[in-house]
């Protein structure tokens, strides 16, 4: 099973220079849509992706798409799940099986013209003055181009362009917000008491891995702290096409006794809360409850890590995630009836080929955030603050996964799990897709871009992030025809432009119309 997501020396050789309109540095949905909408608006488009899949977490396993409202979902994104619909033929399909989304994105990279290339981790950035001229990847390519796109999850482009960003949670008191930094909820938590001790009740034998020693700080403190990644796994009970969960090489009994523990206090009710059905008899499974598939707390470093330490961290989550998959299938101390009915499920042979039914792509729901002239913050989300330079139409909960486990009372407590609904879509500003004036003239952050750690779990949804990309190579082209920087470029042509591609700009317009909230 090939599956990494770093090996030093493994860049196919492309020892060449290549001149384009764009480089797209990141081969996410958003990237593949920045790319597409470059092409056709007349613009030649180089596509550069570190890993040896396309797609991000659109064709790596988030399946049942992340929704706040279809209305506000408009342009290439919207191309995108009409197209998957078509393959089933139905009008639209948010609900596709991984290889289905695969292939309509390269369909659509191929019909654009776009090149592309995989395996070519970021080695290098020229800039002159405040604009990048090329890029280098470890496989010795150069991308000279006139605009740049750093359309990846974890913003290396944008950090070696000398662009500012930030890791981890603000407080609340930076921008006057209330659910930010430190947060103690019940959702998502512990909801029996749990030891955590190697000994039970014995402080002086030390932890339970995964949790940490020193207490919560007040609520609303901020820190380094970035929420849990996980693999969203495609799961079948369909006999020829399951392939059963495995013990991992490396597997560590201890990282499981927590939930050990937990089932023995009694929990157990809602283990398959989030196992949700897509096409192709197969589940899009999430992470649920107080102890499930997110590997809390194991991700601090992985924003700024080199690629060698993030396939350190990568490893690590695929290592717990596969032996949370055989210990729930085969553990004793997991209650029977639970035991059988996961043995049930397995990997779906047909989803994710090369690497043996396991997902390419770790779900790094944030990392590096850019910090633009304007930060989306919780008063965009609420519709206190409301951009006038709009891009794009958010939609989805304020959500952030657990950030950290600590002790409190005896016993074990998760810690940064928010989910706060109750808003209609909300405009995105402009600004916070470019680098503050003063910083790179050249580049646009449709992904890491410029939010507060609670707003960023609100925007971070891939139909989002592929409207976003459009957007920015919108923005791209217009900066070209008008040889200024993207700071710069006028907004109500980049206006007019959007809505000739489709864009949904204005809840307003659409307040009658209200669609489904999934």
């Amino acid at each position: 099973m090939n599956l990494y997501y770093y090996r030093a020396g493994s860049a196919p050789a492309e020892a060449r220079t290549l001149d384009a309109d764009l480089c797209v540095v990141g081969a996410t949905a958003a990237g593949v849509a920045a790319a597409v909408a470059a092409t056709r608006l007349g613009r030649t488009a180089v596509l550069i992706e570190h890993g040896g899949a396309v797609g991000g977490m659109t064709a790596g396993g988030l399946s049942m798409t992340d929704i706040g409202n279809k209305r506000a979902i408009g342009g290439l994104s919207r191309e995108f799940y009409r197209r998957c619909g078509a393959h089933y033929g139905e009008a639209e399909e948010w609900r596709f099986e991984p290889h289905v989304a695969s292939a309509v994105l390269a369909d659509l990279l191929a019909e654009a013209g776009v090149t592309l290339f995989t395996r070519q981790p970021l080695a290098g950035v020229e800039m002159d003055g405040q604009r990048i001229t090329s890029i280098t990847t470890e496989g010795g390519l150069t991308v000279r181009a006139r605009m740049f796109l750093d359309t990846s999850y974890e913003g290396d482009l944008l950090a070696r362009a000398g662009v500012s960003y930030t890791v981890g949670r603000e407080s609340n008191a930076q921008y006057g917000e209330t659910l930010n930094g430190v947060q103690i909820h019940p959702t998502h938590q512990f909801d029996l008491p749990v030891d955590p001790y190697i000994t039970p009740g014995d402080p002086a034998s030390g932890l339970l891995p995964g949790i940490e020693a020193a207490p919560a700080e007040p609520p609303g403190t901020g820190d380094h702290r970035v929420q849990a990644y996980n693999f969203r796994l495609c799961l079948t009970r369909a006999p020829g096409n399951r392939i059963s969960f495995e013990k991992p090489d490396g597997y560590d009994r201890r990282e499981y006794e927590l939930l050990a523990r937990y089932f023995a206090a009694g929990w157990g009710a809602e283990v398959f809360r989030k196992f949700d059905p897509i096409r192709g008899e197969k589940v899009d499974m999430n992470n649920h409850g107080g102890l499930s598939s997110d590997f809390i707390g194991r991700n601090y470093a992985y924003p700024e890590a080199s690629y060698a330490e993030r396939e350190r961290i990568f490893q690590a989550h695929v290592t717990y995630q596969q032996g949370y998959m055989w210990f729930m299938a085969n553990d004793p101390a997991v209650p029977p009836a639970i035991r059988e009915r996961w043995a049930e499920w397995g990997l779906a042979a047909d989803e994710f080929t090369a690497t043996g039914g396991w997902p390419h792509q770790l779900y790094v729901r944030e990392a590096r955030r850019m910090l633009g002239d304007y930060v989306m913050t919780e008063h965009d989300c609420r519709g206190a603050t409301a951009a006038d330079d709009v891009v794009a139409l958010a939609a989805y909960t304020m959500d952030s996964h657990n950030c950290r486990r600590f002790v409190r009372d005896g016993r074990v407590w998760n810690e940064g799990d928010v989910q706060v609904a109750g808003f209609p879509p909300y405009p995105i500003s402009y600004r916070a897709i470019v680098p503050r004036r003063g910083e790179c003239e050249n580049l646009l952050v449709p992904v890491c871009l410029s939010s507060s750690h609670i707003a960023y779990g609100s925007i971070r949804m891939e139909p989002v992030f592929m409207i976003l990309g459009q957007s920015a190579a919108a923005a791209a082209n217009l900066a070209i025809a008008g040889g200024c920087a993207v700071q710069d470029v006028p907004y109500s042509q980049l206006r007019e432009q959007l809505q000739r591609d489709g864009q949904v700009l204005s809840w307003d317009d659409l307040a009658g119309e209200l669609g489904e909230v999934v």
